[in-house]
């Protein structure tokens, strides 16, 4: 589809000029609003010719997004691309002269941290399942040529409500297709940004992995490995790996998930495993993976933690990077500037607002 009034040199035959002069409307109804995002808004839809088939509808407002369309671009470039059973689907897309409508498959059944907190159980082997989950998609990204750079809880959203639903990857605002050139921008959120994005140097697929590495500490003690309310410090942290199996709360974690998190979480780029190692690890390939309910203690950190005030503040790391500069050079910078919310295309398909 031609993007903004851009010429489409490509040629087309009858049924690809039939299907491309259809409008939103004349295929879909659209439904009530599910969630609002920076320069966007995601609807529900149902299909005309099939009532009861629902989607999400991401309606971008072109006026809001000036200046921004390469980022969309990019945004329909990826997902295009992307076809897995664990990453939202883009399904078609329509333009008219005030939005750009993006079909996406509908994703029910409520965010990550969310679902573990009202479960009864839940265990070791319960989150290797969900790792390994993200792992296997991820990995699949990586093959097409294509890295996330945002990998973090609330970008992995559950397909359905049901008990055994399929864990789903969200959110591609910020992924890179990675054979358009080295990437050296800093971009992601601080506390899942592995040290060579902070470091500023350039970097790859290994950033997604060092991601997943955190999000599977998080997810086996309910906290995250590196915290400060000083982003300075927080920084210093990560670029150094410093972090801790605390006792209690890792007490009765298993060594092979200490292992997989070590070899996730590994300063040295060229040490850290890919995500095809980590998908033969014995805590995700093996029986490793303990089966001891870990439920009360993760959950209780969970709630304490990653509360929604806190959690559902995306920052974004080129602002903080920017204000540890300005505080290098000794100038007095408004600190609430590192608060700024992440802009234009991060928000989950399914409609929750950052």
């Amino acid at each position: 589809m031609p993007l903004f009034g851009k010429k489409d040199t490509s040629k087309k035959s009858k049924k690809d000029e039939k299907e491309k002069s259809q409008t939103l409307e004349d295929k879909y109804n659209l439904k009530e609003l599910l969630g609002t995002g920076a320069f966007s808004e995601v609807r529900l839809a149902e299909r005309k010719d099939k009532p009861g088939e629902m989607y999400a509808v991401k309606m971008i407002d072109k006026k809001a997004l000036k200046g921004k369309e390469d980022s969309l671009e990019n945004e329909i470039k990826v997902l295009r691309r992307l076809t897995h059973p664990n990453i939202v689907q883009l399904l078609e897309t329509f333009e008219d002269k005030q939005k750009v409508y993006l079909i996406m498959e509908l994703v029910t059944g409520g965010e990550l941290f969310d679902r573990i907190v009202e479960k009864g159980s839940y265990t070791e082997k319960d989150a290797s399942d969900l790792i390994r989950q993200v792992l296997e998609a991820v990995n699949y990204m990586h093959e097409q040529g294509v890295v996330h750079r945002d990998l973090k809880p609330e970008n992995l959203l559950y397909y359905s409500p049901d008990e055994d639903s399929k864990i789903m990857i969200s959110d591609f605002g910020l992924s890179k297709m990675e054979d358009s050139g080295i990437m050296a921008t800093a971009c992601g959120t601080p506390g899942y940004v592995a040290p060579e994005v902070l470091a500023q140097k350039p970097y790859g697929k290994a950033v997604d992995v060092w991601s997943i590495g955190v999000i599977s500490y998080i997810l086996l003690c309910g906290y995250p490995p590196f915290y400060d309310e000083n982003d300075a410090n927080l920084f210093a942290q990560i670029l150094k790996g410093e972090f801790e199996f605390d006792s209690p709360y890792w007490d009765d974690i298993s060594d092979y998930a200490k292992d997989f998190i070590r070899q996730l979480m590994c300063v040295d780029v060229t040490k850290r495993f890919s995500c095809r190692q980590a998908l033969q690890h014995p805590w995700i390939s093996g029986n490793a993976a303990s089966n001891k309910n870990i439920h009360g203690t993760v959950s209780e950190q969970l709630k304490k933690n990653f509360a929604k005030s806190k959690w559902k503040q995306a920052y974004h790391a080129t602002t903080v990077i920017r204000q540890m500069q300005r505080m290098a050079l000794g100038t007095n910078s408004n600190q609430s500037q590192a608060g700024i919310q992440t802009t234009s295309l991060n928000q989950p398909y399914n409609g929750m607002s950052q």
